[in-house]
């Protein structure tokens, strides 16, 4: 009895403090739930929790080009995550899951436990784990801490009424952090494997669940020895609750780690320079486009849909064309200046550049006199510089940085279907990274040369003129026009050639014979409804490209011979969805009847004369290339710009090389014309499209020929004894020196 009453205190006291606790417990709760502790989010914000999505950029073909985002975060649907991953969550991090309530009562007191015996087990659920990730604690002290637990509790028990378990996991998924600025399993599951979520392997997907207990700690590129630990002691898990057999567990604790890492980096992957010019145009585009509430959406966070009219396979095809070709014509042009520099010897230029500089305006910002920044440019520093064998780390004035990349030269590409104006390749430079100005949107403007003339002779083809119709090579002078009188630039002349010769040989008397004879305004308009926007002043001096057109119009304009005369405006993109796939905009492109089949036809078969006898050759006798095929190559004064537009059946595509700066240029024609500058990347590129038998662009596809009866004649044997005209052979010279 004495017993008894002695150790009724203690009994007494044990039950005041377990009471205590619970009725404490609750009390917190209650409060927590009320918002004593801060503001509880609504039942909207957790039937629709708010986190930032990254908007993807789809290919035509269905492959991810790439995201805009603060979070690089996307959704995924619960089919979308296999069993096997889900199983591998559920055993690393909350074996009870789909057995509690949001709350692991269990768990919890073994962490607190645990804590107090220095061993620091966690105790939250996924569901809490979800509450935390959708709504972040405000603080980090240990006050704050406590508190926003309490909240967390509530939420994850507002969470498991909303949801359902496997709604719940997904929405774990989804929002959990894996580093590297990927958010989500499918992001980490491309950021690190460059696969999706269904295609992982029980290895990659116990590596990436691993994470989740300390990201930074447990990154595979940063620490590969704790992550690998970590995956085994994941699988080891999986294989105590019965997800893993013994026997599969023993084999895959030995697997290596294999990252296939894909870096968020906006400067890396496929189509760098079109996601940057479709960023800048998707921002304009939500600024119009209002949701149905009236808010703008926003491509940071909104996890819009892009899809756009990139081919992936024709992309990475134009990509590698371009590098291939440049890196070559690099070499060609630093030999010709070996020992000298294109700017010559005055500094003037490389000192205007300087003060151009990023470097300079931030240092003058800062209150850095002009002194103290000369001297900065002019001293030695580590940096990584561009190479086409990599980047290279050295060391380097930043003023030699200057004349280090001023030497490069720079090439836009870009390939379109002419039957829609879908965009199937778009390449604005050769390195996203320390290159960002695009080449090929439209204002990026540079002079066409002689890619100019077919629209020229187009124009004469649709007034009556024949392409057979003789032409005096002799020198042509417009009095109206201070007696500009242009030259050949072979500076060969005499005798009579035919309209055919003229283009094939890009010939300049028989441009200024047109000029002359069709006037400026004419060949304006007709530019104008073959999508050239860009200013042409009404020169004569047009005839010959003087005027500046970026290589989008070019591209599109050319489209127009091979789309039977209709002029197909370029466009990038076909729809965009949102979050949940629902449309908010279709695209579609503007056609414009612009000259009859006839005279289309006239015109490729014109534009193939030059690719079978004339300037553009090389297509032929050294690239090898048999398929019916037009083109015309371009150079303007001093070997500046180099261009070659190129036309099939079924792909048109135009490609312009340069120089940063005009002053940058090839010493010699013999490099520095658009046969050799320019229409290389095309052959390249449209050898690899017809090599891809997936890609149905045969090499075997003939341009259709018009019906009925042409009232053009194109038989020149036939077209002499008709007018008149004395018989005139082909002159079936090399494409070397020609424009």
């Amino acid at each position: 009895m004495t017993k008894n009453k002695a150790t009724f205190p203690f009994v007494k006291y044990f039950w005041y403090a377990v009471i205590g606790s619970v009725v404490f417990f609750l009390s917190m709760l209650l409060l927590a739930a009320i918002g004593a502790f801060g503001k509880m989010p609504s039942f909207e914000e957790i039937e629709n929790p708010r986190s930032s999505l990254a908007t993807e950029v789809y290919s035509s073909d269905g492959i991810l080009l790439g995201k805009y985002y603060y979070q690089n975060r996307s959704t995924s649907s619960f089919e979308e995550i296999p069993l096997m991953i889900r199983n591998c969550l559920i055993a690393a991090e909350d074996v009870r899951f789909y057995s509690h309530s949001g709350i692991d009562y269990w768990g919890t007191l073994r962490a607190i436990l645990s804590t107090l015996t220095g061993d620091r087990e966690g105790g939250s659920t996924i569901t809490q784990q979800l509450a935390k990730n959708l709504f972040p604690r405000p603080s980090s002290n240990i006050f704050a801490t406590i508190l926003s637990k309490f909240k967390e509790w509530v939420i994850a028990i507002k969470l498991e009424r909303r949801y359902t378990k496997d709604e719940i996991l997904n929405l774990y998924l989804q929002t959990v952090a894996f580093s590297e600025n990927a958010y989500g399993i499918k992001s980490a599951a491309r950021t690190y494997f460059n696969k999706t979520p269904d295609s992982l392997r029980v290895e990659e997907a116990a590596l990436l669940i691993g994470m989740l207990n300390g990201s930074t700690i447990y990154n595979p590129r940063r620490n590969p020895e704790f992550a690998f630990n970590r995956r085994n002691v994941v699988m080891s898990m999986m294989k105590s609750n019965g997800f893993l057999a013994p026997s599969e567990y023993d084999s895959l604790k030995q697997v290596p780690i294999k990252l296939n890492y894909i870096s968020p980096d906006h400067n890396e992957g496929a189509a760098t320079y079109f996601r940057e010019f479709l960023r800048q145009d998707l921002t304009k585009f939500c600024k119009e486009q209002l949701k149905p509430d009236g808010s703008q959406y926003n491509i940071y966070k909104d996890g819009l849909r892009i899809y756009t009219s990139i081919n992936y396979k024709m992309q990475l095809y134009a990509e590698d064309a371009v590098q291939k070709h440049m890196r070559d014509l690099q070499l060609q042009f630093n030999k010709s200046y070996k020992g000298s520099v294109p700017w010559g010897k005055s500094e003037k230029y490389i000192e205007d550049a300087m003060k151009r500089s990023t470097r300079w305006a931030r240092m003058k910002a800062a209150g850095a006199s002009e002194a103290d920044i000369r001297n900065a440019f002019k001293t030695k520093i580590p940096m990584s510089v561009f190479s086409y064998k990599g980047e290279i780390d050295t060391v380097m004035t930043p003023y030699d940085s200057i004349k280090y990349y001023k030497f490069f030269l720079h090439c836009g590409f870009m390939a379109m279907d002419p039957s829609n104006g879908n965009i199937l390749a778009w390449v604005g430079g050769i390195n996203h990274h320390y290159f960002q100005y695009d080449h090929v949107n439209v204002n990026a403007k540079r002079q066409v040369g002689s890619t100019i003339k077919p629209i020229l002779y187009t124009l004469a083809i649709d007034n009556g003129y024949s392409p057979c119709f003789q032409v005096p090579n002799e020198k042509i002078s417009f009095p109206e026009f201070q007696n500009w009188t242009p030259s050949n630039s072979d500076g060969k002349y005499g005798g009579m050639v035919t309209l055919y010769q003229g283009l094939q040989q890009s010939i300049n008397t028989v441009s200024a014979f047109l000029m002359k004879q069709l006037g400026p305004q004419p060949m304006i308009d007709l530019s104008r409804r073959m999508g050239i926007t860009s200013t042409m002043p009404a020169y004569p001096s047009i005839c010959l490209g003087v005027p500046d057109i970026s290589v989008y119009e070019m591209t599109g304009a050319y489209g127009t011979f091979a789309n039977k005369g209709t002029y197909t405006k370029p466009q990038y993109l076909l729809r965009i969805e949102d979050n949940k796939g629902t449309v908010i905009q279709d695209f579609t492109s503007k056609q414009v009847e612009v000259v009859s089949e006839q005279v289309a036809y006239v015109m490729v078969k014109m534009l193939e004369n030059v690719v079978n006898y004339g300037t553009g050759a090389r297509i032929r006798n050294k690239f090898g290339i048999t398929a019916e095929m037009g083109g015309k190559t371009g150079t303007t004064q001093d070997n500046t710009d180099g261009w070659f537009m190129g036309i099939t059946p079924q792909v048109v595509g135009g490609c312009w090389v340069g120089g940063e700066d005009r002053i940058i240029r090839f010493k010699s024609t013999f490099y520095g014309q658009g046969a050799s500058m320019a229409l290389p990347v095309w052959a390249y590129f449209i050898k690899s499209c017809y090599a891809d038998k997936s890609l149905n662009i045969s090499s075997s596809a003939h341009f259709p020929v018009p019906e009925g009866e042409s009232t053009i004649e194109t038989d020149c044997s036939k077209y002499n004894e008709e007018s008149g005209q004395n018989s005139t052979d082909f002159i079936f010279g090399t494409d070397e020196g020609a424009n």
